[in-house]
């Protein structure tokens, strides 16, 4: 009898404790479910104000001083050449001569097995490079010489030069600004969007539980590119479009 009632009594505690637990984990439930995220996005249009354009060309020959002194040679050629587009010198820059050893492959065969090929690296000359580079900040003027100049080097064909154009490349002096102004407009959007959506369902909006930031992103104007988990940084457009998101979730009462 008494080993029975110690089981009754047993039991009874587990089934306190159990019901409990699980009352516990509803209502912890019930109150991640008495919330609401969002996610508010911040957008603009802007115009690139800075602009870097550079180009390469090279000469080679067997001597390294030799090639040096026609590298040395070409570059008062294209310095002349870019004076009559128009820049002053001081609005240009050469880099460093860069050289480079050159080899080239030869087959040797034998002649008694066709199939026995040995192939050796001979030496084939210096080969000297220098690159030349445009930079314009916030100077619309030299932006647009710029832009004009970079696709007009081919004329130094006829001078004996072939000039490698590089991709131009357009920035923005006020990134950290405008990344600022988008955090706080697409903050301002995330509230606005859960306070209709509170109101709508005649609920009550609580304090703010959590707010994250997505990636900030620079795309084209335009641009259909889809979003980018390591965030998109177009410099090859100059009207670029850029937008930020921030997700806000918020308690309800």
């Amino acid at each position: 009898m008494e080993s029975k009632l110690k089981s009754s009594i047993i039991i009874c505690l587990g089934i306190i404790v159990t019901g409990w637990i699980l009352g516990s984990s509803f209502q912890n439930r019930n109150k991640n479910l008495d919330a609401i995220s969002v996610i508010g996005l911040g957008t603009k249009d802007f115009v690139s104000d800075e602009i870097l354009w550079s180009g390469s060309y090279t000469a080679a020959n067997m001597d390294i001083k030799e090639a040096y002194s026609k590298i040395i040679s070409d570059q008062k050629i294209v310095s002349a050449f870019f004076v009559n587009k128009g820049f002053k010198s001081s609005e240009f820059s050469f880099g460093a001569v860069n050289f480079q050893k050159k080899y080239r492959q030869i087959t040797i065969e034998n002649s008694e097995n066709q199939y026995d090929k040995k192939h050796e690296q001979i030496f084939d000359g210096y080969q000297a490079t220098q690159s030349i580079v445009f930079v314009a900040k916030k100077n619309p003027d030299l932006m647009k010489r710029i832009e004009l100049v970079s696709s007009k080097t081919s004329e130094l064909i006829n001078s004996g030069i072939e000039l490698t154009s590089n991709t131009v490349q357009y920035t923005y002096s006020g990134l950290p600004s405008l990344k600022q102004s988008l955090i706080e407009k697409a903050t301002k959007d995330a509230s606005e969007r859960a306070n209709k959506i509170v109101k709508t369902a005649n609920g009550t909006i609580g304090k703010l539980k959590n707010a994250s930031m997505g990636v900030f992103q620079i795309t084209g104007q335009g641009s259909t590119e889809e979003d980018s988990y390591g965030g998109i940084n177009d410099t090859e457009s100059k009207n670029k479009t850029a937008r930020i998101t921030v997700r806000l979730e918020y308690e309800l009462d």
